[in-house]
């Protein structure tokens, strides 16, 4: 049988920490990544216009590749777009939402920090999750408008300002937490500063290894087994970006070992060389 294809879709290079968990789940499982980094970030756009974009593009993307389950690796979208996706998808979508429920069974003190986008922190669906599942606890939220920026930029080379994430992560540290829900799948991917700047949290909690997990039974559900196999160069196979591509991607990619077979391509696809770097949307 064909190795399954996962399309995984966010507004940046936040999902690619999705991504990796993907592939250490389903090693032969072949990934495309479609980043909207025309419209980036979600967060500062109208939900209106959030949800349009992404079913749009996946619905183009689907037109490009072969697709069996869809990836929204993006909080803001996941809250915006999912029922109408999966109204209008014949295939699997999964999506992403801040793992309080882990986080409130793990913490020892009951002081959980949530760090997110201002977006997220003020969705209803996120008071929602702390009423289900962690009514008993104290919830410290963060929700920095920059921090993703700096994230972005990181991943292209620039150094983190971390003296002003130093200071963005102060209420955690007055508040005592002991766990952290990182609440965008960007935050992932500088987990190792995070850590060395709040080295008391004992707990850090992200939501990537649930949705691969996720991800491989919807694909069993569908009579696929991708298992160890990893044959045919698995990985990213294509990487799309609506905007610009981001300089030094390929070179980041190639560190976090995301790099198998991967063509990046400014979205739509162009003819030849992908040093073409003009903007598309749609």
């Amino acid at each position: 049988m064909r190795a399954p294809e996962i399309l995984i879709f966010d507004s940046g290079v936040g999902g690619l920490s999705v991504a990796g968990c993907i592939r250490r789940q389903l090693p032969g499982a072949h990934l495309s990544y479609l980043a909207d980094n025309a419209c980036f970030p979600y967060g500062d756009q109208p939900e209106e216009l959030v949800s349009a974009r992404c079913v749009s593009l996946v619905h183009q993307a689907r037109l490009h590749k072969p697709v069996d389950v869809i990836v929204i690796a993006c909080n803001t979208a996941s809250t915006v777009v999912l029922p109408h996706l999966r109204a209008v998808i014949d295939i699997p979508v999964v999506g992403v939402v801040p793992a309080i429920k882990p986080a409130a069974r793990l913490s020892d003190n009951g002081r959980i920090g949530l760090l997110a986008t201002p977006a997220t922190v003020k969705r209803v669906y996120l008071e929602q999750l702390v009423i289900d599942f962690a009514a008993d606890c104290v919830i410290e939220r963060v929700g920095h408008p920059d921090l993703v920026r700096w994230i972005e930029a990181w991943v292209a080379g620039v150094p983190l300002p971390e003296s002003r994430l130093r200071s963005a992560l102060e209420p955690f540290r007055l508040a005592g937490v002991d766990t952290v829900v990182l609440g965008c799948t960007h935050y992932p991917l500088i987990l190792d500063t995070l850590k060395a700047l709040l080295p008391t949290v004992r707990h850090w909690i992200d939501s990537g290894e649930a949705i691969a997990r996720q991800t491989a039974h919807l694909l069993a559900q569908r009579g696929f087994d991708s298992g160890n196999d990893t044959h045919s160069g698995a990985g990213l196979q294509t990487v799309w970006f609506t905007g610009q591509i981001p300089t030094g991607i390929a070179g980041y990619l190639e560190r976090v070992g995301l790099s198998a077979r991967q063509t990046l391509a400014s979205w739509p696809e162009t003819e030849g060389s992908t040093d073409s770097l003009a903007t598309g949307s749609v």
